[in-house]
């Protein structure tokens, strides 16, 4: 009689779709969280998963955070989970986008204080007209 059996290493993609504004290139992006483990198969059908770790990856610069593990549970659970900054470590900076305006200066907006290089006429965050 024999076995056939393996160890591998997977990826799990378990959510999209919060939406923040990047800390690292300053654009819109939404976090992308996945897991990823190591599993042990028979018969190429997997039996035991462990070194679950959970990580999240920004869409706009392809930022890299680690997930706090709870929360990453929690997720991997299906609850619905509001990932705050103080759930994050940061594993690997991605691009970031260096703007650089007709003007050369930055401007801010008089409402919602964003800053920006460009020549917009009206702020993209909140709308308002700058000036």
């Amino acid at each position: 009689m024999f076995f056939i059996f393996g160890i591998n290493s997977g990826q799990k993609k378990l959510s999209s779709g919060q939406l923040v504004i990047c800390n690292i290139c300053g654009s819109y992006g939404r976090y992308e969280v996945f897991m990823t483990y190591t599993s042990l198969s028979l018969f190429f059908i997997p039996v035991l998963k462990w070194g679950r770790r959970y990580y999240v990856t920004m869409s706009c610069c392809g930022t890299v955070y680690e997930l706090d593990g709870e929360a990453g549970r929690r997720l991997a659970g299906g609850e619905n989970v509001e990932i705050s900054p103080s759930d994050l470590t940061l594993v690997k900076e991605g691009r970031t986008q260096q703007w650089k305006g007709l003007s050369g200066t930055k401007r801010s907006c008089a409402n919602c204080g964003y800053e920006t290089e460009e020549d917009f006429a009206y702020c993209p965050k909140c709308g308002n007209r700058l000036y």
